[in-house]
């Protein structure tokens, strides 16, 4: 099959310019990424877990059980709305600074907001101020999370050659589903206790321990030097100084088909993995702790089909894989939501495994699909804007909609509907997007 334009020969994009320091190896590279994007999800989705199982009854408590599940995915929805926020301020100095200085303080950022939420009062302690402080802490792990994706991708991407941009393009991707199962796995351990200790702290216990990962992921970080890219558009003076507004100017077309593509990946992704759960323990279809299983093992599917499907991006091409992944989503929804509300746990194990196959085919090439659309100069702020919109208008609505559309239809398969058809729009948008400007953006990348 004939490869679409996804990377040019050359040399690698780490060699080093004579009598200067020797560029780190690929694999610190690859572990600053993967630690990091790992912390990073692991902390945003831990709230994504609690939403759905604690944060209603012990911050919303006078609501009735449908209206409190809503104001918590609506919490839920506001770290999604801090994210472009973050993705626009950390793109910014990301491609006025570099991109390794964005990198350590989104993980500051995240950890610290994090470990707050574990010694957070309860609204039966402190009354209404509890979900006020949880609301802004929300907001902070949004802004951070919003400033991660682009620096992490950018980090192995503009430090990958040319011909493997596809596989560590993807390193940060698995920071999603290996996020989910660290999560999952320690919301599953608590779960365990008795509910009446695990509602007064065990659900406590996943959010104080990420302090102890952040100063991992920290040491890691800070051992890393700075893109070649970077160091190449600092030592030319190409620095621009509003650089969104640069990339609005020179690629308007691009970012908002970016911004489309990554709709279906949003909604499909929560709506598996957050709405399910709540949706689960409501119609009684399922125990906590069983879903919570199924969840974790797509995960760990997932983290080990992400960078297979990357490095197969550059024999097959990534805007193809990416067709792919989106319509085999838009169909797969359907016998995973059914799974859900049969109950049949071995159903819900196979829909869910099948379906972290097709989101991997998808989601695996995306970064590095994104990053190929713009030039260094603005590289940061446009993938980065672009990628956290995308998720936004995805992600941060679906578990909302969901339920409201259980609520006016009386049947979940309105979910699938509406999944579908959100992912045939981020299909039409990724046929969008031309092979040439894909190519240009990598021969932006492999003239360093």
């Amino acid at each position: 099959m004939a490869s679409e334009p996804t990377s040019g020969a050359g040399a690698p994009a780490t060699t080093a310019d004579p009598g200067t320091q020797a560029p780190p190896p690929m694999r610190r590279v690859a572990l600053s990424v993967l630690i990091g994007t790992t912390i990073e999800w692991y902390d945003f989705q831990l709230y994504g877990i609690a939403a759905a199982l604690v944060i209603a009854p012990l911050y919303f408590p006078s609501a009735d059980p449908l209206a409190g599940s809503l104001l918590a995915f609506s919490t839920f929805a506001i770290g999604f709305g801090a994210r472009p926020i973050g993705g626009i301020i950390l793109g910014h100095f990301g491609d006025r600074i570099g991109r390794k200085k964005m990198l350590v303080l989104s993980l500051t950022m995240m950890g610290f907001a994090t470990f707050l939420m574990g010694v957070l009062p309860t609204y039966a302690q402190v009354g209404a101020w509890a979900p006020v402080f949880m609301v802004l802490l929300r907001l902070v792990q949004g802004f951070g999370v919003g400033g991660e994706w682009g620096g992490a991708v950018l980090t192995a991407v503009e430090y990958a050659s040319p011909r493997k941009r596809g596989l560590y393009g993807s390193l940060p991707q698995i920071g999603v589903p290996a996020g989910l199962v660290l999560s999952t796995l320690i919301f599953l351990l608590v779960s365990q206790l008795p509910e009446q200790q695990f509602m007064a702290w065990g659900w406590r216990i996943p959010f104080l321990v990420s302090i102890v990962l952040v100063v991992v992921g920290l040491v890691v970080r800070l051992r890393l030097r700075e893109t070649p890219v970077f160091e190449k558009v600092r030592e030319r003076k190409e620095e621009q100084r509003a650089p969104l507004v640069t990339a609005i100017r020179a690629y308007p077309k691009q970012i908002l088909l970016a911004i489309g593509s990554m709709v279906s990946t949003g909604a499909y992704y929560y709506i598996v993995n957050t709405y399910a759960l709540s949706y689960a323990a409501s119609a009684k279809t399922m125990d906590r702790a069983s879903l919570l299983t199924a969840i974790m093992i797509s995960g760990v599917v997932a983290c080990a089909a992400l960078p297979y499907f990357g490095s197969m991006s550059e024999r097959f091409g990534r805007r193809r894989m990416i067709l792919i992944g989106l319509a085999a989503m838009a169909v797969w929804i359907y016998p995973t939501i059914l799974a859900v509300a049969s109950g049949n746990f071995a159903l819900v194990v196979g829909a869910y495994v099948v379906g972290a196959i097709f989101f991997s085919v998808s989601y695996g090439p995306q970064a590095t699909f994104i990053v190929e659309m713009f030039d260094a100069r603005v590289r940061f702020s446009a993938a980065s804007t672009s990628f956290q919109l995308g998720v936004l208008l995805g992600g941060a609505l679906a578990p909302i909609i969901a339920a409201s559309l259980v609520r006016a239809t009386g049947t979940v398969i309105s979910v699938a509907v509406y999944v579908c058809l959100v992912s045939l729009l981020s299909l039409g948008c990724v046929l969008g997007v031309s092979r040439a400007a894909l190519a240009r953006g990598s021969a932006d990348l492999d003239s360093v």
